[in-house]
């Protein structure tokens, strides 16, 4: 279980909460590079971490991304004009750049020095693998966009997708770090041949390790007698798990939308060009960003298969996965839960949140945070699942599982 107060920690992230400004020290997803695809493409409305932003890529290719609301009166800037390296306001035509500028104010006299005296509030971003980042803390303690194996991808290898969730983030990111529901909600997902070594063994043996990007976590089951099924995950902090998708090597975003909603983003980076079951779950989710199976449609269950062809007569792991998280409710009271063995890698990945967000407000830095271009290597961050000889240890099997690397981080404060 976690007290009342601690869940109220981990779970409100707000510009003036705790954990709000621990995570704005963070470059976090904020959309898709597909939401504003070519220059002067049309602006998209992103919601984050509960602000209500713009973003736009202007007629040179930069991309902007700012308060939505116009200072002049407040009108949405996500209905204006993206034209001549600009973004204009439909009310009173006030241009803004990408860095929030204020370009033109037509309705002012000619000779109006107004808006030299205005800015919109503006964010830096970093663009990677198909998606645009953000960092929305203060401008002096912005870190270096770490070189994580997924951003080192060619494009083609990499495929991403988006949807949001009716739950807090935490609810989500959890998930990602519990390995024993693989043995039930996901018992017929094709897993390229791994359902088999879940169902054999469903209480896996869990080991977790701090390290300088969060928590690995690996669990280990009984493949045969001679030989051990090792899946290992990886907890980047702030939102991050990357985990083994079968062959596929993947990292699962929860983005905070708000506090009682979240963008669930799915990355794959491959050693292979992507295929169309690679984006398979493109197929479960709507134009706008939303899941065709909701809990509002009780995620379209055919009851009829659950007692016949599978364990939840859901539609795809996305769904089933969005089943287990969105219907605790928009925010899991966990002082009523009670934890068990399985629930080693959640527990492990709560008390890092907790320690880190307590250090970052005795005035600490926070974790992982790359401030040397230079060093700047991620390489001990993977994913991977693999049948390894009973006996061995999982890291000689896996030599570049370091706890470190000569990144330039930070660690936790104690």
């Amino acid at each position: 279980m976690l007290p009342k107060d601690q869940n109220e920690l981990l779970t409100r992230t707000g510009a003036d909460t705790l954990m709000g400004r621990f995570m704005r020290r963070y470059w976090v997803p904020a959309l898709l590079s597909e939401e504003i695809p070519a220059p002067d493409s049309p602006p998209a409305q992103v919601r984050i971490l509960g602000e209500e932003l713009v973003a736009f890529r202007n007629s040179q290719g930069r991309i902007g991304l700012l308060e939505e609301h116009c200072p002049h009166r407040g009108t949405s800037l996500f209905y204006g004009r993206n034209e001549s390296c600009g973004l204009r306001c439909i009310y009173h035509g006030w241009k803004f750049d990408v860095d929030g500028n204020v370009l033109e104010t037509p309705a002012e006299p000619p000779d109006s020095e107004f808006r030299h005296k205005i800015r919109q509030a503006s964010y830096p971003v970093h663009e990677a693998a198909g998606v645009i980042w953000a960092y929305l803390g203060p401008r002096d303690k912005m870190p270096v966009f770490p070189a994580y194996a997924f951003a080192q991808t060619p494009l083609d290898q990499t495929y991403v997708t988006k949807c949001l969730l009716e739950c807090n983030y935490l609810q989500g990111l959890e998930g990602e770090c519990d390995s024993a529901h693989l043995s039930f909600l996901h018992r017929e997902t094709a897993l390229d041949g791994d359902q088999s070594l879940y169902q054999g063994d469903t209480a896996p043996q869990y080991h977790t390790e701090e390290t300088d990007f969060g928590i690995r976590l690996v669990a280990t089951r009984k493949a045969s007698e001679t030989e051990t099924y090792v899946r290992v995950s990886s907890f980047v902090v702030p939102v991050s798990c990357w985990v083994p998708a079968g062959r596929r090597r993947e990292n699962h975003m929860y983005v905070p939308y708000d506090d009682t909603h979240a963008w669930r983003y799915d990355m794959g980076f491959l050693n292979r060009p992507v295929t169309e079951e690679d984006r398979h779950r493109a197929r479960q989710i709507g134009p706008d960003y939303r899941r065709i199976r909701t809990m509002a449609n009780h995620y379209l269950q055919d009851r009829r298969a659950q007692l016949t062809e599978d364990f939840t007569g859901i539609e795809d792991f996305l769904n089933e996965d969005a089943c287990a998280t969105e219907t605790m409710g928009p925010i899991f009271d966990r002082s009523r839960e009670h934890l068990g063995a399985s629930d080693k890698g959640v527990i492990a990945v709560r008390r890092y949140l907790l320690d880190a967000v307590r250090s970052f407000e005795a005035g600490n830095e926070p974790p992982h945070q790359v401030t040397d271009p230079e060093a700047n290597q991620q390489t001990h961050i993977d994913t991977l699942a693999e049948v390894i000889p009973a006996g061995r240890h999982w890291r000689e099997h896996f030599p570049h599982l370091t706890l470190s690397s000569a990144a330039a981080t930070t660690a936790v404060g104690r």
